[in-house]
């Protein structure tokens, strides 16, 4: 592998993680799904959680503003391992959020990562998300319009 094929593998896993944010941001879980492999597996022990497959990451996805009223998640790049056409790697998580029953917090976590090259480009086939700190004050401020999508998502849909 060349130093630019390397070069061009850590810039595309990276844009992976960022889309994995702004769908999550955005509350489109069937975007989320389609950034794992069909094997893929997102696990999250802090809630917990184990979603096997895209279409466990849809159906929970489904389910999410019935118990969370806002999320923000902030993700800053970390490591890249690349072995081929897989590799490994972390990502920084600084997070906060409030669930419909009032009960909010701010986290920082890490998601342990894996990938795999496809012919769509790199995927997800592991994300665990590992909570280092986490505060359960209560989050005093107001949420500006947390559940709708921005004109941005809308126009793209259209």
């Amino acid at each position: 592998m060349t130093d630019y094929e390397a070069l061009a593998d850590r810039v595309a896993i990276e844009a992976l993680r960022a889309e994995f944010t702004d769908a999550v941001m955005m509350r489109d879980y069937d975007r989320a799904a389609t950034l794992f492999t069909p094997d893929g597996v997102l696990r999250m022990p802090n809630i917990p959680a184990v979603l096997e497959g895209p279409a466990a990451i849809v159906d929970w996805g489904r389910k999410v503003p019935a118990f969370v009223e806002f999320l923000i998640q902030n993700t800053t790049p970390g490591t890249v391992r690349l072995d081929g056409d897989t590799a490994s790697g972390r990502a920084y998580i600084f997070e906060l959020g409030r669930a419909v029953d009032g009960r909010g917090g701010l986290s920082h976590a890490i998601y342990h990562d894996r990938y795999r090259r496809t012919p769509d480009g790199w995927r997800f086939t592991e994300r665990v998300f590992e909570v280092r700190y986490e505060d359960s004050s209560p989050l005093n401020g107001t949420p500006h319009n947390p559940t709708a999508r921005p004109l941005a998502a809308q126009q793209e849909r259209s």
